[in-house]
């Protein structure tokens, strides 16, 4: 190749490079520097709801030989089963927890579930289902004030023509919402008191499985209100004795209490603490109620509030409730 050749030839090579890079450039424009990068939304696991914990918390604590899985409609839920230490069972007690208590809640739950097995008396303590209104609901979000609404507000207050709104209208507006609102509240009160049958069904089915002779339903606290009312809509023969601990009403279903005592047939023992005025007056409730009912069979029984003592508390609860057992 000759000199002229070769002096030419990188600059002939240049003018082909040159047009392609500026085309690549041109694709690929450098990023602004004010763009700020995209940011993937992170999905976060639900939080497991109070009842889950409590399973979880069960099923680490308890020994497995008294966790029992039983079924009620579509779900499963946790029961813990102790059978009685005797070699002629008198029966089981099938005990309904409180609102926000666990099968083995340390109140009165958890201790006579223990106790019960050693004076004959199988027991079987159930997990309940959360409450409907356990969740948060979200709430709409007020609208933000904007400059139409301002000028629209302001557009009505220069014209003489606009009008006030109407008292009626709003009120039928308002009567409609509430009745809404309170058909959908009895929907979820519907089918949470299906819920709670559901799992006594279970349970009960369950004792009989196990040959329980007799079959005592005992509720704690709000627990004592569901046994009731599930003794007045649902009776079952194979449910002959209903013991309520520190009764009360749940607060948001109907039937109350008071509504259901007076339909129940079978012996039902009524376990109060009279030291604090709202639950002395509830438990008078009760008893009054009981005598206007021919042929009822109907008992209260007080206890003594032990302060700073609460094992005691518990001892005197657990033979109080082994004594009206006996008694029957």
């Amino acid at each position: 190749m000759s000199y002229t050749i070769r002096a030419i030839f990188p600059a002939i090579c240049l003018t082909l490079i040159l047009p392609c890079s500026q085309i690549a450039m041109a694709a690929d424009p450098a990023p602004a520097k004010d763009a700020k990068p995209v940011e993937t939304p992170v999905e976060r696991a639900p939080l497991p709801s109070r009842s889950q914990e409590d399973t979880l918390a069960l099923e680490r604590t308890v020994p497995a030989a008294e966790q029992q899985q039983l079924q009620a409609g579509d779900e499963s839920f946790l029961a813990l089963w102790k059978p009685a230490n005797v070699d002629e069972p008198k029966g089981a007690v099938v005990i309904v927890p409180g609102a926000d208590e666990s099968a083995d809640w340390p109140n009165a739950v958890g201790p006579l579930r223990r106790k019960l097995p050693d004076v004959g008396w199988s027991s079987l303590s159930l997990s309940m289902p959360d409450a409907y209104n356990d969740g948060v609901f979200a709430r709409a979000a007020d609208a933000p004030a904007t400059d139409d609404k301002t000028a629209s507000d302001k557009d009505k207050a220069k014209d003489p023509q606009a009008k006030a709104p109407d008292p009626a209208a709003s009120a039928e507006v308002d009567a409609a919402a509430a009745a809404e609102q309170a058909a959908a509240q009895a929907e979820l009160s519907k089918a949470n008191a299906e819920k709670i049958f559901a799992r006594i069904d279970s349970a009960v089915a369950f004792a009989q499985q196990n040959k329980a002779r007799s079959i005592v339903l005992l509720g704690h606290g709000t627990g004592a209100y569901w046994a009731a009312r599930y003794m007045s809509e649902r009776p079952s023969p194979a449910v002959q004795k209903l013991v309520m601990v520190t009764a009360v009403d749940s607060g948001k279903d109907t039937p109350s209490l008071l509504d259901v005592l007076p339909t129940l047939k079978i012996a039902t023992a009524d376990f109060v603490n009279k030291e604090r005025p709202v639950a002395r007056q509830q438990a008078q409730d009760r008893l009054d109620a009981s005598k206007r009912v021919k042929n009822a069979r109907f008992t209260q029984v007080a206890l003594n509030a032990i302060p700073g003592n609460s094992a005691m508390e518990q001892d005197q609860l657990f033979r109080r409730v082994r004594g009206w057992l006996e008694a029957q």
